[in-house]
């Protein structure tokens, strides 16, 4: 009587391999996507904090509010964002319309993570 070899073949350890890589591959894709949502998480934290500090300080400064468009660069834990302020008038002539708005700029990308408005007095 034959006795048959025991082990597996080089194609079953072939498709078990495939099956194996498909699965790594899919994981990885997974955690690359939750790393990437952790970051922008992160970052739309700080823009917001960015945003909400950017509003005390013209509120607590009491100056001058004139009306137009400024860009500066703002940073908030290690990340360098871009604020955008824009400042309107009202109805109310000791009022004025605040827009913030903060972006965050790669080598070939532009992202608003936050965006705040307001109404503050002005000095006379």
């Amino acid at each position: 009587m034959k006795t048959r070899p025991r082990g597996f073949t080089l194609l079953e350890v072939l498709v078990a391999l495939v099956i194996i890589g498909v699965a790594l591959s899919a994981a990885m894709r997974g955690a690359l996507a939750l790393t990437g949502n952790a970051v922008d998480s992160r970052r739309m934290l700080l823009a917001t904090i960015t945003a909400e500090n950017r509003l005390l300080e013209l509120r607590l400064a009491r100056s001058q509010l004139t009306v137009g468009q400024t860009t500066t660069d703002c940073a908030e834990g290690g990340v360098t964002f871009v604020c955008e302020q824009v400042v309107k008038p009202t109805p109310n002539p000791f009022f004025r319309r605040v827009e913030l708005r903060v972006l965050y700029r790669d080598a070939d990308t532009q992202r608003r993570y936050a965006e705040m408005m307001a109404v503050l007095p002005i000095n006379q």
